[in-house]
């Protein structure tokens, strides 16, 4: 088949969170398996500076339609691998900027403009470049509107640039909302500014035209396909995703092995596998002198990597700070997002320096170091749709501590109510649950046989992307 990826991060040219790791393996393992895929991203500043762009070939130069006037870019293109291509729509006014999103305290004012215009970029390109995609594969608000896009540019220009458009939801909580006077920017029919297109609450919704208009919708876990179906968990839209129930279905992340894997990473210090695990020993001293700790401390080592966003349950975390105070263990944090949670876990860290480390920074070195040398690994999210670094925790021999939501219950067994199975401690989103789950990890580290256990049977688990690239290509191949 015929590929294309869109999406706003792609590892290892821009990367925030897992949206990145996530279209990374998707797109590579397609590509492996033969399919020619190729993924769309804006030409930002970071990515153009990654080493494989130096190749780059100026391919083409668009004239994209904004509202009542037209915008210049080009597109740059590079192969890192067989089978795949990846095309950088790039003009500088939007993209050449230090972050993606925003400046740390709020996102940029013209994010609407800026993804509005990648989109038809990418438009632009399959039709000048002649791609003829099998299928389309858009991910999350900032590439919301290309099944809509696409329909209209084959309307206009008579010709047929996709057989199918798939739209997955990584995220509901976050929907591209905009004044609604943005609509004008997009040069869509009139029609679908109201309520059965764009239209929300007299606000215009990116991620609301992706749900309605895709030809199958995909969440990034089962669960998470359900929830949001639900006042709880859809922010909001739980009536638009009820009205595609027929056509959206939850298909798990996976791990990309070549990069997360304790026998071949190359971050780490030492390697090692569930049937020798000398090697995390090693990584574990290592972590605690990169933190300033004593290497020899004999108790848990707790880590944590996330985005400092209210979804990570960081109110939880603060709220049981007193655990990290009192108890004998060490508490590693690596992540940057929102100042006031930022500010409240370094005042954390101040109090505590002896057990407490903050990193507020990101560094994929670190996070691989952290998977490794903690013994166990916090998730205490108030919603996640999928969830990566539990699987990577897992895949580590790190046990999970997570909230009983989303991804995190697909992928999570308890371990003391399934002890013969479990790989993890499950706690409900709170922070009564999130001090339980505390207390009983004392009592398993403190069990030596049952703790090696319970790390083994995480790593035996087969997280592998081809399980998941499989489901969407058999997705892919069905729609068709």
């Amino acid at each position: 088949m015929k590929i294309v990826q869109a999406a706003s991060e792609l590892f290892p040219y821009l990367k925030t969170g897992g949206l990145a790791d996530a279209v990374a393996s998707l797109a590579g393992t397609l590509a492996d398996q033969g399919h020619e895929v190729a993924v769309f991203l804006p030409g930002y500043r970071a990515a153009l500076e990654h080493p494989h762009a130096a190749a780059a070939e100026r391919r083409l130069r668009l004239k994209i339609e904004m509202g009542d006037e037209f915008l210049t870019g080009d597109v740059r293109v590079f192969s890192p691998r067989k089978n795949l291509q990846v095309y950088l729509v790039c003009r500088e006014e939007f993209f050449d900027r230090r972050q993606p999103y925003g400046n740390g305290e709020r996102d940029y004012e013209d994010n609407a403009d800026r993804f509005i215009f990648f989109c038809k970029g990418v438009v632009e390109t399959l039709r000048l470049a002649g791609l003829q995609a099998d299928v389309v594969h858009s991910h999350d608000w900032q590439t919301a509107l290309l099944p809509l896009l696409v329909r209209d540019a084959e309307r206009k220009h008579g010709v047929t640039l996709a057989v199918k458009t798939v739209f997955t939801i990584h995220n509901i909580a976050y929907q591209g909302l905009y004044p609604r006077g943005v609509f004008a920017r997009t040069n869509l029919p009139e029609e679908l500014n109201n309520v059965d297109g764009l239209e929300y609450y007299e606000q215009t919704n990116l991620l609301k035209g992706g749900i309605l208009f895709a030809d199958r919708v995909t969440t990034v876990s089962p669960r998470y396909a359900q929830e949001i179906q639900t006042p709880e968990f859809g922010n909001g839209l739980e009536g638009v995703v009820q009205a595609r129930e027929h056509d959206i279905v939850g298909l798990l992340n996976g791990v990309d092995l070549a990069v997360w894997n304790p026998a071949t990473d190359a971050l780490l210090p030492a390697r090692y596998s569930a049937a020798n695990l000398a090697g995390k020993r090693i990584c574990r001293t290592e972590l605690l002198k990169r933190c300033g700790f004593a290497v020899d401390f004999p108790g848990p080592i707790y880590g944590m990597v996330c985005r400092f966003a209210e979804q990570k349950g960081l109110d939880l975390l603060l709220a049981n700070q007193t655990f990290f105070h009192r108890q004998d263990c060490r508490l590693v944090l690596l992540g940057s997002g929102e100042a006031r949670y930022e500010e409240a876990i370094r005042a954390m860290a101040e109090r505590s320096p002896a057990k407490i480390m903050l990193s507020a920074k990101l560094d994929e070195g670190m996070s691989h170091l952290i998977e490794a040398g903690s013994d166990f690994f916090l998730m205490p999210s108030h919603f996640e749709p999928c969830g990566l670094n539990q699987m990577y925790s897992q895949v580590y021999g790190t046990v999970p501590i997570v909230s009983q939501v989303g991804g995190l219950m697909d992928t999570v067994t308890d371990v003391d109510a399934h002890p013969e199975t479990g790989t993890g401690l499950m706690c409900p989103p709170t922070a009564a649950g999130l001090r339980a789950a505390l207390h009983r990890s004392l009592t398993l580290f403190a069990d030596a046989p049952r703790m090696a256990a319970t790390q083994r049977r995480g790593m035996a688990r087969d997280f592998s992307w081809k399980n998941a690239a499989d489901g969407y290509a058999r997705l892919y191949q069905e729609s068709l």
